[in-house]
């Protein structure tokens, strides 16, 4: 944890790289993307009630309840080691004595359509937050997030036997009785792959659905706690009057979504299987902001006595 924290100050220290022609993207456009208000999905939920003592006596004050998503995290799923396609932080994920090279697997045959793909990922904290409070603010009163700017939550390249060898999760149930933990089905006709194992490896032809596999299963690891990964948990503990986010479940737009910002940046959020056309990226990197939900309402006393939710 404290080489993650190293890290850190690399990102931050790093110059301002200029936008190339491939899927690569810089923060001054992450920033501008954080002003979505399908994305903020901005609502009044219902009531707070509070006990407010002052030397006269006590009242029961009220306030509102409001739920809205948060941008918590860019999340990068690539191919090749060291090239996040987000230029400020790539020397995060720099290639170390563990995670040398990166790149699908392939047999070099003309016809070839089911190779094995292999992506880096990394969760870096979303830069946005100056951007996305005044943003919001125009909303009404505001949650806090569970991340800090620029702060590594997940480097694949220091997470090497679980991610390039699949230790211990192959042998997980869910990544060896089909239908557990997938995004997509085979009855949808929309199979994408298999959150399990949360490996850097997949069995996909489709380079952005692979991209996104990938993501998912660094957003599932980052947002539970005591995963068999090195990481940092992006959670926040519930406190009175707030309601943090959970953990992340593919599918299930309760829980977060995706705003894709490379090799396209899109105005909306979706959960995978996501509706195309998807495209692929040119240097097969991708980028996008994890959206997670959060509820919280304006502290009114001393003692938090509970909500009423609006059905």
């Amino acid at each position: 944890m404290r080489r993650i924290s190293r890290l850190t100050l690399a990102g931050l220290l790093t110059s301002t790289l200029p936008f190339s022609a491939s899927a690569a993207i810089s923060s001054a456009a992450i920033l501008a993307s954080t002003t979505s208000p399908t994305c903020l999905e901005y609502k009044v939920v219902g009531i707070c009630y509070w006990l407010l003592c002052t030397p006269v006596g006590c009242t029961v004050k009220t306030s509102t309840k409001v739920r809205h998503y948060i941008p918590d995290a860019v999340v990068s799923a690539y191919a090749n080691t060291g090239e996040n396609p987000w230029t400020e932080v790539s020397p995060m994920g720099a290639p170390n004595a563990t995670a040398q090279a990166g790149n699908d697997g392939t047999t070099n045959h003309n016809a070839e359509n089911n190779i094995t793909k292999f992506k880096e990922a990394d969760v870096i904290g979303h830069p946005g937050a100056g951007v996305f409070s005044r943003f919001v603010s125009s909303f009404g009163y505001s949650c806090h997030g569970a991340t800090t700017p620029y702060v590594p939550y997940m480097l694949s390249t220091l997470d090497t036997l679980a991610w390039r060898y699949g230790v211990p999760e192959s042998v997980y149930p869910e990544a060896l009785i089909p239908g557990m933990r997938e995004v997509g089905g085979l009855l949808s006709a929309e199979m994408w792959g298999s959150v399990y194992p949360r490996s850097g490896f997949i069995h996909q032809v489709d380079d952005f659905k692979a991209g996104a596999v990938i993501a998912q299963r660094a957003g599932d690891i980052t947002t539970r706690v005591g995963q068999p990964h090195v990481y940092l948990p992006m959670r926040s503990l519930p406190e009175p009057g707030y309601w943090p986010a959970g953990e992340l479940k593919e599918g299930d737009a309760g829980t977060g979504k995706w705003q894709e910002l490379t090799p396209t940046i899109s105005p909306t959020c979706a959960v995978f299987p996501s509706p195309g056309p998807n495209a692929d990226a040119v240097d097969e990197a991708y980028a996008w902001a994890l959206w997670r939900p959060y509820s919280c309402c304006q502290r009114k006393g001393q003692t938090f006595l509970g909500s009423t939710d609006f059905q």
